[in-house]
């Protein structure tokens, strides 16, 4: 019998937090799940479908109804697989926790998306750092259902295969598309702005803010802008990037990024806060509550 995968999360230390590598795939240990963690996962998962309808993407919202989630239990992975796979030839693995940055591309790459096995604790509903399943499954997941989304996320997997060859510079660049996209991006609907990013649909705080906070900037989407933008860790974004289509950022990724690496190494990156003359501004943050420093 194979032995229970483990949970990785950060080390606390005196000087801050280590985190934690993951090394492989295991398979989803769905009968050890306990009633606390059904539980856990029964009351995001309502709690952010009901806070979610008017502020997500309709094309998110019907991808994970398509792929028959629901509040009852955990998902099966092995369930969803069979789904996800016949829409857009994706499939979930499950891991540990977070993986190396070239293990994460290379998935990515084959079409391949980690999910970690283990949901947060009931004292972490709110916030926790890590990546855990609710956060994976339900905020990630649904959007490999969308064939542009899913070419995407495929391209991109490539391109951080090869921003890893190239150096530290390159990948400090392509974390930051992928932060302001994948994780916080926005999509401009017919009906007006709406959320998409992984980050913000599993944050019950940060899918009001997003939207109805006058605090951050909106702008819209410009490739090399957001390659040059740093980033928040600790705290609401101070500026979200709005794409017209799941298709624009399929084709943002078309490109050979070489020459757009070399470009973006002789200028300066580009405070979180800050707006530039060029942006095209959806709306100008007051910048009420944001911190002075700390931008990555």
């Amino acid at each position: 019998m194979n032995a229970k995968p483990a949970r990785l999360e950060n080390i606390v230390t005196d000087k801050g937090k280590v985190p934690v590598y993951a090394t492989g795939v295991v398979d989803q240990p769905w009968n050890d799940y306990s009633d606390e963690d059904h539980a856990v996962w029964k009351a995001l998962y309502q709690r952010q479908r009901d806070l979610l309808i008017g502020r997500a993407a309709d094309e998110f919202l019907q991808a994970q109804d398509a792929m028959g989630m629901s509040p009852d239990v955990i998902p099966r992975f092995v369930e969803l697989n069979a789904v996800l796979e016949a829409a857009t030839g994706w499939i979930i693995v499950g891991v540990e926790g977070l993986l190396p940055e070239l293990d994460f591309f290379d998935h990515l790459a084959n079409r391949r998306f980690p999910v970690s096995w283990w949901i947060r604790r009931p004292d972490q509903l709110d916030y926790i750092e890590e990546p855990d399943l609710f956060h994976d499954l339900f905020g990630h997941v649904p959007l490999l259902m969308i064939p542009a989304f899913a070419d995407y996320m495929e391209a991109y997997g490539k391109g951080g295969v090869k921003a890893h060859g190239i150096g530290a510079d390159a990948l400090q660049n392509l974390t930051r598309l992928y932060w302001y996209t994948v994780e916080f991006g926005l999509i401009q609907q017919k009906d007006g702005l709406r959320i998409y990013g992984s980050g913000i649909v599993s944050s019950k705080g940060e899918s009001i803010h997003c939207l109805e906070s006058n605090a951050p900037n909106r702008i819209g989407f410009d490739l090399e802008r957001i390659m040059r933008t740093r980033y928040r860790i600790d705290s609401y974004q101070k500026t979200y990037f709005v794409i017209d289509s799941f298709e624009q950022l399929m084709e943002a990724t078309g490109p050979d990024f070489t020459p757009i690496y070399a470009r973006l190494a002789q200028q300066d990156s580009i405070p979180a806060g800050t707006v530039l003359e060029t942006d095209v501004v959806f709306n100008r943050g007051s910048g009420e509550g944001w911190a002075t420093d700390g931008d990555i």
